[in-house]
């Protein structure tokens, strides 16, 4: 909200500035025009001659596509071998790793006392 009456407050004030100081706006855009102009001819003349230098290099493009579809297809193949060894090797060793079951040692006073109480049980 506060910028949509900051909005309209600017534009009232740069219409009645215009209007007072109308030949000082004139003057300004005149020195302005050709420095605008100027600077975007220099910008055109610039884009233009990078778009001739990329026309260039790309006439000078040879895609090599049947190197690198070839070069794919054995990186494709090379990463299906390794995912199977990952998958064989993560089967082994959940085969070898069995859960081992581990004895309660008494650590503190209260853990011996505990323990006394299961031995007479």
């Amino acid at each position: 909200m506060m910028a949509l009456i900051g909005g309209l407050i600017a534009l009232i004030l740069g219409f009645i500035g215009i209007s007072i100081w109308w030949g000082y706006f004139l003057k300004a855009l005149a020195a302005g025009v050709p420095i605008i102009l100027i600077l975007g001819g220099a910008l055109a003349t610039y884009l233009g001659i990078e778009e001739i230098k990329d026309k260039g290099s790309s006439e000078n493009f040879e895609p090599e596509s049947d190197d690198l579809k070839s070069e794919v297809e054995t990186l494709r193949e090379e990463l299906k071998g390794l995912k199977e060894e990952k998958t064989e090797v993560v089967v082994e060793k959940k085969e070898a790793t069995k859960p081992v079951k581990e004895e309660k040692k008494p650590v503190g006073k209260e853990d011996s006392k505990a323990a006394e109480k299961e031995e007479k049980k």
